[in-house]
Parts: structure tokens; sequence; C-alpha cells
């Protein structure tokens, strides 16, 4: 008997060269592994064949967030470097964020100094794992632009140095980006997405498929993997979501007339199970930290576009929760046979 909230059942063997580190920069053009939920059939295609498995009067539900260019960095007053990643604006203040900081003996009231029109940076608040920092002049999209790298996943940074290459390349800022993007506040792409161009999103919308949005910001405890023992005690933490009333209507119009629910991504998936229940939308605007593990019973989506999730991770556990787990390890074992790319720059899979 398969035991679910051991962190032991979401692990396995993945090849480090299966890790991808750079896009495909043919969108489109990636591998996509498609899967019967309910035979358990698997078939090998590319992205751009997603438009064969969709069906007309489906809804395309996609995440519009944006990710902003979080990761800056500050000099000690000793001149020693120091990384930031703002993590997210408190009280809606460019101003202050809650901010991660990679650097030595780094305390409260320390003043740092950006190498940009004289910003200084202030840690106002040690909160163990984060900081509170009060930035002299509002961090606007001009000066983020200006200052901030996208923050691309730690195990990029860290592959790619392996590799002998550069931690950030000049194509980062847009191909870790969906080309729908729209809403900033995100520090990690939904790289589900990542994969539609807009040709094929029109071809989409010609044979009759609605697409809509909703906004989640994404935040760094997408990295964060299972430690506990059992995965019951793992802590999701908070991430913002707006549901328009245009895109809660078509929805529940959707689920009413027996039509399919089809999500791009994991965070559309969180979103929509965390605030749709019986026929309707509990809220349109807030924060969920919803955990989805087997058996978790689906409410609202009835298919879902997403990558290959990491082992130990709550993404992986998620997954298992909608196709079956026996079924995502047989898949999880065909892409690995078949040399399939892992993770946020990788290859695709549809569960319908």
């Amino acid at each position: 008997m398969i035991d679910y909230l051991n962190k032991e059942t979401y692990n396995f063997y993945l090849p480090e060269n299966l890790i991808a580190t750079n896009p495909n920069y043919d969108r489109d053009k990636c591998k996509l592994m498609t899967m019967n939920i309910k035979t358990g059939e698997i078939e090998h295609k590319f992205f751009y064949d997603i438009i064969n498995y969709l069906k007309k009067d489906d809804i395309l539900v996609l995440n519009d967030s944006k990710v902003i260019p979080a990761r800056i960095y500050a000099k000690k007053k000793t001149g020693g470097i120091v990384e930031i990643l703002l993590l997210q604006k408190i009280n809606f203040s460019e101003s202050y964020w809650e901010c991660l900081i990679k650097g030595k003996n780094i305390k409260e009231n320390d003043i740092l100094f950006l190498d940009y029109d004289n910003i200084e940076a202030i840690i106002e608040k040690d909160n163990i794992s984060t900081k509170s920092i009060k930035f002299s002049k509002p961090l606007d999209t001009n000066i983020l632009n200006n200052i901030g790298n996208i923050p691309l996943p730690p195990y990029i940074i860290q592959n790619r140095k392996k590799r002998g290459e550069s931690e950030y390349n000049d194509r980062d800022k847009e191909f870790y980006q969906n080309i729908y993007a729209k809403n900033e506040g995100s520090i990690a792409s939904p790289t589900s997405g990542l994969h539609f161009t807009s040709e094929l999103l029109s071809k989409i919308k010609n044979i009759g498929i609605e697409i809509c949005y909703i906004t989640l910001h994404v935040g760094f405890s997408t990295f964060n993997p299972l430690k506990e023992y059992n995965i019951k005690n793992h802590k999701m933490h908070e991430e913002k979501f707006v549901i328009e009333k245009e895109t809660a209507d078509l929805i529940k119009e959707t689920k009413k007339n027996g039509r399919r629910i089809v999500a791009c991504g994991t965070t559309v998936a969180r979103v929509l199970e965390s605030e749709f229940d019986n026929g309707d939308f509990k809220r349109l605007k807030g924060a969920t930290n919803i955990f989805i593990y087997p058996p978790y019973e689906f409410k609202c989506i009835d298919a879902l576009i997403t990558n290959f999730h990491t082992p130990h991770s709550t993404l992986l556990a998620m997954v298992s929760a909608f196709a079956g787990y026996e079924n995502i390890m047989k898949a999880y074992k065909n892409a690995i046979e078949n040399n399939y790319r892992f993770f946020s720059y990788g290859d695709a899979m549809f569960m319908y």
C-alpha cells in the first residue's frame, strides 16, 4: 500500500544531464508527453501538438503574473558584496520589501548601498529566514529594470557554473517570461506557460477554445522541498492571487455545462482548487497556501499542462494527486528513458 504522507514516496532518481539549464528558444518545439489519466496511455509529441488534444469549448486558463527582476546587489560599508532577493512588497510599498540576503554578518540597522542613484537599503527587521528592508527610494519598475536580474532558480545558476557557463545570459529576461505575462509580482516564472507562442495561442482560439487568465504571484517557497517525513507537516507559504470576475463567471458557466477546464500550470491549479467549491468561487482575491497531495479530489480542473518536477517537491505531490501516483511514476520513468528535460526550462506534460 502506498504511503502518500511519506516524503520518500515522492522521490526518484534523475540524471543530472536531464536538468534543463537553458530554455528551448523555439518555445513550442519542446517535447510534450501526453497522458490519458484514465487509461495511463502515454504519447510523445511536440508542444505545438497540444492543439490536437484540446477540445472545442474547452476553457484554457493561464497565469498572467510577470516575473520582476528581483535579484539585486549592494555593498556593505566594508565594500563586501551582498546579494538581495526581493520577495514581496510590505504593505504594497515599493520602498519596503521582505527579502532574502546572501552575505555575511548582516544584522538589523545595517545600511547597504546600491550602485545606482545613491540608493541606500536599511535592514529594519531580521525575521530569521528573511529580512525587512527599507530602501531610500521606491524600487519601481524603471529602477528594477536598470539594476535587477531575473531571479532564475538556484539550481539553474549552480548547474551553469558547474558547466562553465555564465550565470545569466541576454535571453533569460525574454525566455524566463511567458509571452502573455502582464501583472508584475512573481519571483519565479509560472513555467508551464513558457512553451506557448502567440501563433499557437491564436490557433487555439481559432478552433473554438476560450482563453482566460488568473494571476498568482509565485513566491520563493515554490523551490522549498519536502523536508518533513510526514508531508502533512510541510508548511506552504501564502501566494497572492486575483481572479477577475469575467474569468470566474466563465469558469462557473463552463463547469455548469460539463465542459473542460484546462489549467496551464500548478499555479493555476492551486488558485482554482483553493477557491472553487460547489459551483462558485469563495473569493476572487486573496492569498492561498493550499497543499495538494493524494488522495485529494479535484473540484475544478479537468486537464493539466505542466513541466516535469523535482524529486521531493510539493509539485510532484500535486500532479500525483491529479493523475494518480502510479501513472506519474510511470510517466517520469518514461520521460527519463526518452531524455526529456526537467524543471523550469524543461519539457512539458499534458494530463487529461
